[in-house]
């Protein structure tokens, strides 16, 4: 059972597990200079795992793969046993060369690739399109209206791109649910930047995607320099310099970790998603079944607030 408690999603009545599963790693061969994707068989075990642990919701994405994550995802679903509205499931539409208008044309294919299981969230994946944030806003509106969705979220939205998309559609009558920001305690500039201030102040949730920084907290690659050598090639430019910036923060992850008989992944994952109260929810991938297992790990201890207090203080480099 659970320590962490289960966290509203925006201002909905909704309650997910503070931990769910980011899904980009399901992307096939496209992906391969990030992610070295599993097999089918080994992605159903990876999402069985996930569920039994207690996570209850995936976050994924048309640009991942362009539909291969969505599908996978669904086959491994229903390999679990589950049917729709048993889990929850936020995917995204890729607004690169587009413009707002091929949210509503493109989306039969969001429900073919995840069939049988319904959107909650659509998000929209990158500030960058033909169309501006009023007119994609709208057209998710539309979708809201329609009742082919459930929420409406944005990824990697700036503070002003994000308060311009909550009133866009407060005006139709609908909330925005969330913002899909890179964070980690490597990389805390939304707290920075006034991200998270906003999604404070106007109950947005904030998903926090890379929270383990590309598996650089887990201290491996700090203990073994030669284990980089093995990681795909853009995740191995993501560690330049950034090992030895590190090394005290990591330091004190596996100091505390030992301390709980867990890793200094699962103190991260779990200090991210307790620091800033029911703000943040965090979506670590997983490539093997014991990743997966240490994820849901993460949320069956509570942090001291001391212990808390340490690894902000240690930390408040990357602000």
């Amino acid at each position: 059972m659970a320590n962490l408690k289960l966290i509203p999603l925006g201002k909905s009545n909704l309650l997910l597990s503070p931990i769910g599963l980011g899904c980009w790693q399901f992307s096939g061969k496209s992906m391969s200079v990030f992610w070295n994707s599993p097999p089918q068989d080994e992605i159903n075990a990876i999402v069985k795992v996930s569920l039994d642990g207690g996570i209850s919701w995936f976050d994924t994405a048309e640009m991942y793969g362009n539909g291969a994550s969505e599908t996978a995802l669904s086959v491994a679903l229903q390999a679990a046993g589950k049917k729709n509205g048993e889990v929850f499931i936020a995917t995204k539409w890729n607004p690169i060369l587009r413009g707002a208008s091929s949210i509503g044309r493109t989306f039969p294919m969001r429900e073919k690739h995840l069939k049988p299981f319904e959107i909650d969230v659509f998000q929209v994946h990158l500030p960058y399109s033909f169309s501006s944030v009023e007119a994609q806003m709208n057209a998710m509106a539309d979708l809201l209206d329609a009742k082919k969705i459930k929420m409406v979220g944005v990824s990697n939205f700036s503070e002003h791109k994000m308060r311009l998309a909550h009133k866009v559609l407060k005006s139709r009558g609908y909330d925005l649910a969330s913002n899909q920001m890179r964070y980690s305690l490597l990389d805390r500039r939304i707290e920075k930047d006034g991200v998270m201030a906003a999604a404070k102040e106007l109950n947005i949730s904030i998903m926090a995607y890379s929270p383990l920084a590309q598996g650089l907290l887990g201290g491996k690659y700090h203990a073994d320099s030669k284990a980089v050598d093995k990681v795909p090639m853009m995740r191995r430019r993501a560690f330049k310099g950034k090992i030895e910036k590190s090394r005290a923060l990591v330091g004190v992850l596996v100091e505390i970790a030992n301390s709980y008989n867990v890793t200094a992944s699962q103190i991260a994952l779990n200090w991210l998603v307790t620091f800033s109260g029911e703000t943040v929810l965090a979506i670590p991938g997983a490539t093997r079944i014991a990743q997966a297992k240490q994820n849901c790990m993460a949320m069956n201890f509570s942090l001291t607030t001391a212990e808390i207090s340490k690894i902000n203080e240690t930390s408040k480099m990357f602000i």
